[in-house]
């Protein structure tokens, strides 16, 4: 039994429509659900990722009006790490975010950049080993566009030890050294990686809410005894209608997710039209002309582009 890498991390935005013009408009991703959040049915929801919405691409947001901007610290997710195929997409890619108003600064092999919230992501060259997870953009040519999630980075004020074992032992992680760690799926890699934290953390907009790992459907039960069973206090299986999620808080303080490779975002969608209608929690379908009249309507890209062909 084996996690099989990342599923999706999860953010907070203060505004929904920035988000989708950045991260649709701007780095091509695809709007794959327009959905709200489980907990509070009056605020968006929105997941991206490749034209299947895969496992491995997926970036989400809670859309909180006028949320505060947050800033991360221990226990904190602070970096995004974007797979690109080569050096010369950095090349690509920061000369499109300085042509839509976007700074970058540029490493030895990769790319800084933040959102319009101020949430800090990282292009860094995919691992030859990952199966590229791509979505379709009339303006990113194939060879430039982001190929999934390679990885992500973490504050702490505890020290590695303090979750070597739940990461290696228990979740199946490889410690490489100096805070560093990967997990292995079948078709794609995952990099993990601590810093330590200078300052207190505050959640709001810009900062990561939490990081998911993919779990085989038949595995997704053993996987809560076995966390339970490492001393971590584990929610019961919910379901998410898009999956099946547990959650944990880890010994850093980072919220861990658990979810399910199945039923996937088709389930309730033309796989064509994936992020162009509001879709609904089976258990807020009953709010639907509640939140149809109070929801900020959003234009998807994707959409108008389809419209205009």
């Amino acid at each position: 039994m084996k996690l099989d890498g990342l599923h999706h991390i999860t953010m907070i935005t203060a505004d929904a429509q920035r988000t989708v013009d950045f991260t649709a408009g701007v780095l091509g991703l695809r709007m794959v659900k327009k959905t709200v959040n489980f907990d509070a049915p009056d605020a968006y929801h929105l997941y991206f990722g490749d034209e299947q919405g895969s496992p491995g691409s997926i970036l989400t947001w809670f859309e909180f009006v006028g949320a505060g901007p947050g800033r991360a610290g221990a226990g904190m997710v602070h970096t995004i790490q974007l797979g690109v195929p080569s050096e010369a997409s950095l090349t690509f890619w920061a000369e499109r975010l300085t042509a839509h108003g976007h700074g970058s600064e540029r490493g030895e092999r990769s790319l800084v950049f933040t959102d319009g919230d101020g949430l800090r992501f990282e292009l860094v060259i995919a691992a030859a080993g990952n199966t590229p997870l791509r979505a379709q953009h009339p303006d990113v040519p194939a060879e430039h566009a982001i190929v999934g999630v390679e990885g992500a980075r973490a504050y702490i004020a505890r020290g590695t030890d303090a979750d070597r074992e739940l990461l290696t032992r228990t979740l199946g992680f490889t410690e490489l050294g100096d805070g560093d760690y990967r997990l292995d799926g079948d078709r794609r890699q995952f990099n993990w990686a601590y810093d330590q934290a200078t300052e207190r953390g505050l959640q709001g907009a810009g900062t990561v809410h939490h990081i998911a790992w993919q779990s085989p459907d038949a595995d997704h039960l053993p996987w809560q005894q076995r966390v339970a069973n490492a001393g971590m206090s584990v929610t019961p299986i919910i379901d998410r209608d898009y999956f099946h999620s547990i959650y944990f808080r880890q010994p850093q303080g980072i919220l861990f997710e658990i979810a399910t490779t199945s039923p996937g975002f088709a389930v309730d969608e033309d796989p064509e039209h994936l992020g162009e209608g509001l879709r609904l929690p089976k258990q807020h379908e009953h709010l639907r002309p509640i939140l149809e009249r109070e929801l900020t309507p959003l234009s998807n890209p994707r959409a108008i582009a389809r419209q205009g062909a």
